[in-house]
């Protein structure tokens, strides 16, 4: 057994990386929201663990469950370039509970202006904490980028929520209960490509097969950052819209009317139960390494998960 483990590609993909559901369990592996509540310690203990894997040497013991255990803390917890250890709130396994409480609260507070104005704002915050915790370490930006990104996306996520809700006043209640989630789709098409706009203005690196480096590509940048955007609005999207149609039939119930103050609360829970699922499956929707045959040489560029998307908004 301690030859096998020796051995063990720790960086190996658990599940076939190629099909659909493969890449549903590895997500839902790393953005377990259990992984939060892991100590620093044990955390650094995985770290060492991997790396020490890496290299071939692992302490007398080890066996394999321990080995995906570790793996699966390291990916929830360090960036999969620099290997620095990410702020808890910009972590994909923050994404249920963060993403939950945001939404749920956009979702309930949707009549008035200021709150409106409010949770769009703390919305646009999150995603910023989230996209700078997992910038592209290869693709280095700006305080000044990420400011303007930040100011922009904030601004059209505004914009889009606040004047949608004045053009509403007078539609049915359902239309303007969707209003928050055009919101947030109109500011991840701005935000994350400014996010990303090194990636578009230099290209990101393609290699061959055995992951040598051939080059920068600004079409696989493009396309990369456009699964972004599709991914992270389709993880917004079922809780968004479902969940609106499912409370504006149940608040015609009496019962309902009785505990509108835990309302909010209700919401916030559903959301959750709609993020559990889409949070995998939004990042499972496209491969992180795409392989193109150009010239007889194979062509991939490696875009990790929680570059591509990763959170809710």
């Amino acid at each position: 057994m301690a030859a096998i483990i020796t051995r063990f590609n720790i960086d190996a993909p658990r599940w076939d990386q190629n099909t659909f559901i493969g890449r549903v369990k590895h997500f839902f592996n790393i953005t377990d929201p259990r992984t939060l509540l892991v100590s620093e310690r044990e955390l650094d203990s995985a770290k060492v663990l991997v790396e020490s894997c890496r290299v071939g040497t692992v302490p007398p013991g080890t066996t394999q469950e321990h080995l995906f255990y570790a793996k699966k803390l390291y990916d929830s917890a360090f960036h999969p370039d620099s290997g620095e250890k990410m702020n808890l709130i910009g972590r994909m396994s923050f994404q249920v509970p963060g993403g939950m409480a945001i939404t749920g609260f956009m979702l309930q507070f949707y009549r008035t202006v200021p709150a409106v104005v409010f949770w769009q704002w703390v919305n646009q915050s999150f995603n910023a904490i989230v996209n700078y915790t997992n910038r592209n370490a290869a693709s280095p930006i700006t305080v000044k980028q990420i400011g303007v990104a930040y100011f922009t996306a904030t601004s059209t996520a505004l914009a889009t929520a606040v004047g949608l809700n004045l053009y509403t006043k007078k539609a049915p209640s359902l239309v303007a209960r969707w209003v928050p989630f055009v919101a947030v789709a109109a500011a991840n098409c701005v935000n994350i490509p400014l996010m990303r706009q090194q990636e578009l203005i230099n290209g990101i690196t393609v290699t061959d097969e055995n992951d040598n480096p051939l080059g920068k590509s600004k079409k696989a940048a493009v396309k990369g950052i456009t699964q972004v955007v599709i991914s992270r609005i389709t993880m917004a999207a079922p809780g968004m819209i479902l969940l609106p149609i499912i409370m504006e039939r149940l608040e015609k119930y009496p019962f309902m009317k009785n505990i509108h103050f835990l309302h909010a609360p209700l919401q916030t829970v559903l959301v959750g139960g709609f993020l559990i699922f889409m949070v995998p499956v939004a990042c499972a929707l496209f491969p992180q390494r795409r392989e193109e045959r150009q010239n007889h040489s194979s062509l991939g560029s490696s875009i990790h998960c929680c570059q591509l998307q990763l959170y809710v908004a």
